[in-house]
């Protein structure tokens, strides 16, 4: 009898085994389990494990062709942990499975001093989310409202003695504060097992299985299946760009360059001094898109953000010396292909869900459908944005009148793409600070400035994405050894900046003018006024209008005409200087009646007071 079958034997040589992690791994059937393995350079293989005393004699696998291993082990069941021992030569080696669905934790067992032996694993689960499932929105929601809450889970709070929650103690908590602020999803950092905490999981090892850290898979599917009983989306970190060096993992596997490029000029990733990935091989094909699709189909994850996507289109990225393709040029062609291949099937097979790409160049159709000759993700991580956004904010406010298009010119390529604009983790580590403590003056600035900025990314075209702690505007650096700073929601300024975040992604989940990200959703109303440093825009879908005016400076600014979309009775439907989010309270008495005074090429117009370091929202409630 065999496990692998002919047509999975032709599908691993030519890289289109997409659904490879049916067959290849510890797979529990009645009576044992197969294990499958991909190892073409191993002259002999052996499956080690509790089950038979860690003897690599008692269950030798068996070469099927040749790239592929298989063997069954009777009485072998869940639970159990296992290595595959590797021989080529007089290289021996004993290697996680690179297709495990669980790992324990590191050097459990007395024999294995390298740590993280896999585990066979029962991935069935009663799932509670059918309506979820059914409702959820991948490719609809780029006309629909899509607020992004980015976590850590080891940091996002701990219950004592620096202890992180668990999956399942997460679940409860994370759901009730993402409902209550009103963002529709959560992003994970990457989940998938990595043995170096401190890479933030970015550093993967076990690339199908959630990290034994907070849980067992059954566990991780259970949080999944909170969020979504609760209509919040998930969202997962994927690194498909380069993996952990450790001894035990995909690093010289079978005692070749198997995962990893050949060629050593272009083996090493030089900033992280990780392995990266040659996509030009069939069974690396497999095992990454097969990935993909695994946390797709098994998690019942709503949409995948694939991490350093610009390292993976230039070959000479960060690079000193790198090696061509074979036309001569600097893009890698085979990871682009991967990338294409990946999102094709990640839509074609789970139609509502989100493909994200974290990509920082000029890259073209990064967000194009493949057939149009885009990459085919769904949305892209606006950079641009956020750089030249916190160039701006965090200049002292006397400076921004000399900067003010680094405001106003994202504006420029603000529908080149469909874009999410993060706020992420990035942007609060290794020195930089936190997104308070970037902002100019003193605490009450600071807070002003936060909500002024925060204003802004809701008001700018784009999905958003604030990563933890930032709804509350946390003073210290993130630091994946702390717990963020619960306890500075008690502190009035804060809890301004979290009563603020709240009522922001409140109106943007109920206002479709946000929504509209296309060329007519937003118009420019004054981007010039670099003097005052004052912008103000409509954002506009259909009959839904609202008008955002933003001073930049903690001058008060009395009188100040802003030219209208329309004549009619205006409101402040949100003010960041009111006395609830800890400002001033500043603001205009209603009602506002706008004039036949033209203005800014409009025919009417509306004297404004402008609350200091201010945004203002209105919107008309009466035609004039």
């Amino acid at each position: 009898m065999n496990w692998l079958d002919s047509s999975d034997l032709e599908r691993w040589k030519s890289g289109t085994h997409y659904d490879s992690y049916q067959k290849l791994g510890a797979h529990a059937v009645d009576g044992g389990t197969w294990f499958a393995v991909w190892a073409p350079h191993a002259d002999a293989l052996s499956v080690i494990g509790s089950f038979n005393g860690w003897d690599a004699n008692a269950h030798p696998l068996r070469r099927v062709d040749e790239n592929l291993w298989e063997g069954f082990v009777e009485g072998a069941a869940p639970g159990e942990a296992y290595k595959y021992r590797l021989r080529n030569g007089m290289y021996q080696v004993d290697k996680t499975d690179p297709y495990a669905f669980a790992m324990e934790p590191p050097a459990k067992h007395g024999h294995d001093t390298q740590g993280l032996a896999s585990l066979i694993a029962d991935l069935s689960f009663d799932w509670q989310d059918e309506d979820w499932m059914k409702r959820r929105q991948g490719p609809g929601s780029l006309s629909g409202p899509v607020s992004v809450y980015e976590v850590h889970l080891g940091s996002w709070l701990h219950k004592g003695h620096g202890e992180s929650l668990s999956y399942r103690e997460i679940a409860e908590p994370l759901a009730d504060h993402v409902e209550e602020l009103g963002f529709t999803h959560v992003e994970l950092l990457p989940v998938a097992e990595h043995p170096y905490y401190g890479s933030w999981g970015y550093q993967v090892l076990g690339y199908y299985a959630p990290t034994h850290r907070f849980g067992s898979p059954q566990d991780f599917m259970a949080l999944v299946n909170t969020l979504h009983q609760r209509g919040i989306g998930v969202l997962l970190d994927w690194v498909p760009a380069h993996f952990a060096t450790d001894p035990q993992g995909l690093v010289f596997f079978d005692g070749s360059t198997l995962f990893e490029y050949d060629d050593p000029v272009m083996r090493t990733h030089p900033d992280w001094r990780t392995y990266v990935f040659d996509y030009n091989k069939p069974g690396v094909q497999n095992f990454l898109i097969s990935n993909a699709l695994f946390w797709l189909d098994h998690y019942h994850i709503d949409g995948l953000r694939v991490d350093a996507v610009a390292s993976m289109l230039y070959r000479d990225y960060s690079r000193d010396h790198w090696t061509p393709n074979i036309y001569g040029g600097r893009e890698n062609l085979e990871a682009i292909e991967l990338l294409k291949r990946t999102n094709e099937q990640a839509f074609s097979r789970f139609g509502e869900v989100m493909m994200i790409a974290e990509e920082s160049t000029s890259w073209p159709g990064v967000s194009a459908p493949t057939y149009d000759g885009g990459l085919g993700f769904l949305y892209k991580w606006n950079m641009g944005w956020m750089h030249d956004t916190l160039e701006y904010v965090t200049k002292d406010p006397i400076h921004r009148q000399y900067h003010h298009n680094d405001l106003t010119f994202p504006l420029v390529y603000a529908h080149s793409e469909h874009y999410v604009l993060p706020f992420s983790h990035d942007e609060v580590v290794h020195g930089k600070g936190s997104l308070w403590t970037k902002m100019p003056g003193d605490a009450w600035q600071q807070a002003a400035n936060l909500r002024l900025t925060y204003a802004h990314m809701i008001g700018h075209p784009g999905k958003k994405l604030l990563f933890m702690g930032s709804e509350y505007g946390q003073v210290a650096e993130w630091n994946h050894d702390h717990s963020i700073e619960w306890h500075l929601r008690d502190v009035p300024r804060h809890a301004g900046v979290f009563a603020w975040t709240k009522a922001l992604l409140h109106l943007y989940r109920q206002h479709p003018a946000l929504w509209n990200d296309e060329p007519g959703g937003f118009t420019w109303i004054d981007h010039n006024d670099a003097q005052n440093s004052v912008a103000s825009y409509v954002r506009q879908s259909g009959d839904h209008t609202l008008v955002f005016v933003l001073n930049f400076t903690p001058v008060v600014r009395t009188d100040y005409r802003i030219g209208m979309p329309a004549a009619g009775t205006y409101r402040e439907v949100l003010n960041s200087d009111a006395e609830v989010y800890h400002g001033s309270g500043i603001h205009n008495a209603a009602p506002l009646n706008t004039q036949p005074i033209q203005h800014h090429g409009r025919e009417h117009s509306l004297a404004l007071t402008l609350p200091p370091l201010g945004a203002l929202i209105l919107e008309r409630t009466e035609e004039g």
